[in-house]
C-alpha cells in the first residue's frame, strides 16, 4: 500500500545555464546537463526521497531517455508504473537557466500526452488505497481526469497542481481537487478561462481578505497559492476540517525559506512533493505541512537540475 500516488509525467531534462538570458536572435555560450525531470516525476522522487511510501504512473517512449529513467527509478528505490508508447518519444524540456538562478522552459510532452486511462485504471487499487493522489496538467487531461474520478469515488484526498498553464484543463478536473496548489500565473488562467470568473491579472497585489475571497471562488476547500520567494498564501473553505483545525483563521501567509539559490527548476514540484508528504508525516496540522513542503521547495534550489536536486529526509530535517 502507497502512501502517496503521484500520476504525472516525465520529461528527460535538457538543461543549459548562462549567466544572461540570450535575446532574441542572439546566442550565447554556456554549460550543458541532462538528467531526469518532469513535473509528476520530480514530485514523486521528492515525496519518495522524504521516506514516504510513493508510486509514480507515467508514460514514457521506447528511446534512451526512457532506459534512463528506468536506471534511475531503480537506484531511487522508487515504485513506478511506465506506460510504453512506442510510437511516441519521452518528453523532453529545454531549459536555460541563469546566473541568478531564473529559468526559462520549453517542454515537448511526447508520450506524456498519450498516457491512456487503461493504464490509469490498472492501477485503481493502488490509487483507492493512498492516502493522497497528486495530479499535474504536464500530461493527457483524460488520464487525469480517470485518476482524479477513482480518487474521490474512494475518498483519498486528490492534489491538483494545475501546471503547467494547459489549454486542455477542464472545469470537472479542478472540481475533483480537495487541494489546488497554482502558482499566480495558474491561478488566474484557471479562473477566468476554465473557471469564468474575472480576477485581476494581479490579484496577488491585493489585501488578503480580497484574495482568499478569490480562492473561495475556485471551489476548492484548501488553496494553496505559491508566490515564489514571497512563500505562499493558504485558503480554506471555512466549513472544512483545515478550517477548523487552524489556529490561524481560514487564511494565512507562510514566508519562503531564506537559502543560497543555484537553480529555482523544480522549486514548485518540491512544494507539491514536499505538501504531500507534510500531510502525511503531520496529519491534521496543515501549517507544518506547509511549512515542511517551504523547506523541500528552498532546498531544492541549492543544487541544479530537477529530479536530482530533491532533498533527503536527512536534509530537510538539519534544516
Amino acid at each position: 500500500m502507497f502512501d502517496v500516488v503521484v500520476v504525472g509525467s516525465y520529461v528527460q531534462d535538457l538543461a543549459f545555464n548562462t549567466e544572461i538570458f540570450p535575446a532574441p536572435g542572439e546566442t550565447r555560450i554556456g554549460a550543458f546537463r541532462t538528467g531526469p525531470g518532469g513535473k509528476g516525476f520530480n514530485q514523486a522522487v521528492a515525496c519518495n526521497r522524504l521516506d514516504i511510501k510513493t508510486l509514480f504512473i507515467g508514460a514514457v517512449g521506447d528511446d534512451i531517455f526512457a532506459k534512463g529513467v528506468r536506471e534511475f527509478i531503480a537506484s531511487e528505490g522508487l515504485s513506478a508504473e511506465l506506460q510504453v508508447c512506442a510510437d511516441h518519444p519521452t518528453g523532453a524540456a529545454s531549459i536555460v537557466v541563469n546566473g541568478d538562478g531564473q529559468n526559462l522552459i520549453v517542454v515537448a510532452l511526447g508520450a506524456n500526452d498519450h498516457l491512456s486511462s487503461d493504464h490509469i485504471g490498472a492501477f485503481a487499487a493502488q490509487i483507492s488505497q493512498a492516502k493522497y493522489l497528486v495530479c499535474q496538467v504536464e500530461n493527457n487531461i483524460a488520464a487525469t481526469e480517470a485518476a482524479m474520478k477513482i480518487a474521490r469515488e474512494k475518498g483519498v484526498t486528490t492534489i491538483l497542481n494545475p501546471a503547467p498553464i494547459n489549454d486542455g484543463l477542464t472545469r470537472a478536473l479542478v472540481q475533483r481537487a480537495d487541494i489546488l496548489v497554482p502558482n499566480e500565473t495558474e491561478f488566474v488562467f484557471l479562473m477566468n478561462t476554465v473557471l469564468d470568473h474575472n480576477i485581476p491579472n494581479d490579484f496577488w497585489l491585493q489585501d488578503d481578505a480580497s484574495i482568499h475571497q478569490f480562492c473561495r471562488q475556485s471551489g476548492a476547500a484548501t488553496v494553496v497559492l505559491t508566490l515564489g520567494d514571497k512563500g505562499c498564501f493558504v485558503s480554506f473553505d471555512e466549513n472544512s476540517d483545515n478550517a477548523r483545525n487552524s489556529t490561524d483563521g481560514p487564511y494565512y501567509r507562510i514566508g519562503a525559506n531564506s537559502v543560497d539559490v543555484v537553480d529555482t527548476t523544480g522549486a514548485g514540484d518540491a512544494f507539491n512533493g514536499g505538501l504531500a508528504a507534510g500531510l502525511v508525516r503531520f496529519p491534521g496540522d496543515f501549517r507544518t505541512a506547509i511549512e515542511y513542503a517551504n523547506k523541500v521547495a528552498g532546498l531544492s534550489t541549492t543544487k541544479p537540475g530537477t529530479a536530482p536536486a530533491m532533498p533527503t529526509l536527512n536534509e530537510v530535517e538539519a534544516v
